[in-house]
């Protein structure tokens, strides 16, 4: 049994070679190399405009005057160095805290270890086994669907693949036994895709088919979201780099490379290198396959969907699609759903993806639950470029849904928020007790996930990004606001 490694850290954004690549497909950028970041030179940062003596910057812009921009420059710099410095004891730390749980449920916890050690029969819990469960997995433990939302009901699909981005955290085998035996739909696939400028498998999603709904088939596509203790993960979030793509806008660098993003190339329509079985991209595996499923059946339809960062890369999916003129996926594209989802692009970027979806009828639902702190990053002022686009399907602490242009405190920072974040981390704790008897057992939260909420209190924002309120929302949030016929030309626009 191994435990995931911390490399790929010091070769995102950051080697040599990508210095000399990015001017291939975009002519505007700005990518950093914490790598080569000495303090000393990132105290020069903030009280120097010229970015041509930062050997940790590669700009296409030799001159940053806005200090705000250098200070979150210099600020996420610090952060990914820190996160290389502690990759791999982050993953130990991760792969020892997961067996652990594993270890406690297999032998139905403390009292069980005893008396299965006194039995000579203690069970060792094995990862790829599909009783292995993730940190995630263990914070929500539902796997069973909502016995009261049907098929065709109109919030069918948004509660569908909330479940799905949850069960994407899971291991190959499980997220099989799953959509085979408990949702008794089709396991099309799982796939760990390659990134090239990590140089390892650090992309994961599954795809599954359900047969369920109207007269078509329809087909899930979902992204994996941030591991707990992946610090290639938590790079791709905090790294602020962009490329400036023409006609389109300025986009998210990390996130773009874990859908697929090559070296010297961007994103070609068609991919030419040989060793693509044994290192698939996300994004042109993804194309081939959906493709193939759509040509076998004209009623066949798909949505893409995640949580977290597998959220970011539900929406950079049909961006490329739109980018490469995929017609016929686009066509077929029924919606993209999105729960605590971060900025992903500029204003132009938002524009041109809410064109499209206009176009090709494609319904985007981006949820955010409470003070979740990841759809408020990055930052949107005038420092930074990135913006949300589309209407924010907002759940309040009781679930209850509103349609924002933006969440509440967009930028998560602020003196008022921070006193009303901990007064609802405080209400969060106490409805943790009451919920299961209020809701049904169900709804009851685990001792792992208490904890996590007390430390809501330290930071705001972070137990509200977990799944299980995501859950909630989806099934217990108002759908009639939601789902409701479009009023407004901008409500067109997204319905």
């Amino acid at each position: 049994m191994e435990f995931p490694q911390g490399k790929g850290v010091l070769e995102r954004v950051i080697g040599s070679d990508e210095c000399n690549c990015n001017k291939g497909f975009s002519s505007s950028y700005m990518l950093m190399k914490p790598q080569e970041a000495k303090i000393s030179d990132l105290g020069r940062l903030l009280f120097s405009s010229n970015l041509n003596k930062r050997k940790f910057l590669d700009s296409s812009h030799p001159k940053e005057f806005n200090f705000w921009h250098r200070f979150f420059i210099f600020l996420s710099i610090i952060i990914l160095k820190l996160l290389q410095v502690f990759a791999t004891p982050l993953a130990f730390f991760g792969f020892c805290f997961e067996f652990w749980l594993n270890f406690l449920s297999t032998n139905d916890g403390f009292s069980g270890i005893l008396l299965n050690i006194l039995r000579l029969k203690l069970k060792i819990p094995e990862s790829s086994s599909a009783e292995y469960l993730s940190v995630i997995g263990h914070l929500d433990g539902r796997i069973m669907l909502d016995k009261d939302i049907k098929p065709g009901d109109v919030n069918y699909f948004g509660a569908l693949c909330m479940m799905a981005s949850k069960l994407a955290y899971e291991n190959q085998a499980r997220v099989k036994l799953v959509v085979n035996d408990v949702w008794k739909m089709e396991f099309l696939g799982f796939f760990n895709f390659w990134n090239e400028y990590e140089e390892k498998c650090s992309t994961q999603a599954f795809m599954m088919r359900d047969t369920k709904v109207g007269h078509h088939d329809t087909i899930i596509v979902s992204f994996r979201g941030t591991e707990p203790f992946n610090a290639d993960d938590w790079s791709s979030d905090f790294d602020i780099s962009w490329y400036e793509i023409k006609g389109v806008g300025k986009i998210h660098g990390g996130f773009m490379k874990a859908l697929g993003l090559q070296k010297s190339k961007g994103w070609p329509k068609k991919i030419e290198r040989q060793d693509h079985e044994r290192r698939p991209l996300a994004y042109y595996t993804l194309r081939k396959r959906l493709k193939e499923l759509v040509k076998e059946n004209e009623r066949t339809r798909f949505v893409v969907t995640g949580h977290s960062l597998g959220g970011a890369l539900a929406v950079l999916f049909p961006f490329i699609l739109a980018f490469h003129d995929q017609k016929l996926l686009l066509e077929r594209l029924e919606g993209v759903y999105t729960f605590g989802q971060p900025r992903v692009g500029d204003h132009k970027f938002g524009e041109f993806m809410l064109k499209t979806f206009s176009r090709y009828k494609i319904r985007y639902y981006r949820f955010v639950y409470g003070f979740d702190m990841v759809p408020r990053l990055p930052l949107d002022d005038k420092a930074l470029m990135f913006k949300h686009f589309g209407r924010c399907i907002y759940f309040d602490l009781n679930y209850v849904a509103k349609i924002l242009e933006e969440e509440p405190f967009k930028n998560y920072f602020s003196i008022v928020g921070e006193v009303v974040m901990r007064i609802q981390a405080c209400l969060e704790i106490g409805r943790s007790f009451t919920i299961g008897w209020i809701r049904g057992k169900e709804y009851e939260e685990r001792v792992l996930l208490r904890l996590v909420r007390l430390f809501g209190l330290v930071l705001p924002g972070v137990p509200a990004h977990c799944p299980q309120d995501y859950v909630n929302s989806t099934r217990l949030g108002s759908t009639d606001i939601i789902f409701s016929p479009p009023k407004t030309e901008y409500d067109v626009k997204i319905q």
